[in-house]
């Protein structure tokens, strides 16, 4: 693999693979030190989602909060620190959920999801880049988000499914 760029967060590499015809093919790769996201569930079952500006897509979409590991750091501790960064809240309990990755046509990103409860609220510590607005609702409200394309962001969806899916087994 050759490095082609690097960047704060992740780098971009070139691989070469070889095809079923035995040709050499070249493939480009983001490589992203991986990230968690976060489910907070206060104790009357409603959700805290944020609103974050997202310059990639130029768009303010609504989201789980969430964030990139730091290095050596794992992602039970980046999800704490990124759930009191982004919302204020921390979590007496914090349960892993599962791994997934992003976009692996392209990306290397493994996310971990995290369920958050026990929340305790605080102040937030955002990033200097940061617009981040708290949006706190139930699962019914951000499903019709999801349907209706009011939320469009993967992660938040596959933990918003990810807890639809949690409750119709209680």
């Amino acid at each position: 693999m050759e490095t082609l760029f690097t960047s704060r967060i992740f780098k971009v590499v070139r691989k070469m693979i070889t095809g079923r015809s035995g040709t050499s093919l070249e493939r480009h790769i983001v490589i992203h030190p991986g990230a968690v996201v976060i489910l907070p569930v206060l104790e009357d079952d409603r959700l805290v989602l944020i609103r974050q500006h997202r310059v990639a897509v130029d768009e303010t979409l609504i989201e789980l909060p969430a964030g990139t590991l730091e290095p050596n750091e794992l992602p039970m501790a980046t999800a704490r620190r990124e759930l009191i960064e982004e919302t204020g809240y921390t979590a007496k309990t914090m349960t892993s959920i599962m791994t997934f990755f992003a976009s692996p046509g392209f990306a290397h990103e493994e996310m971990h999801l995290f369920k958050a409860i026990d929340l305790i609220p605080g102040p937030t510590a955002l990033e200097d880049g940061e617009k981040i607005e708290t949006l706190i609702i139930d699962l019914p409200q951000a499903l019709q988000m999801i349907a209706s394309g009011e939320i469009k962001d993967a992660k938040t969806i596959i933990g918003l499914y990810w807890f639809q899916l949690e409750r119709n087994r209680e």
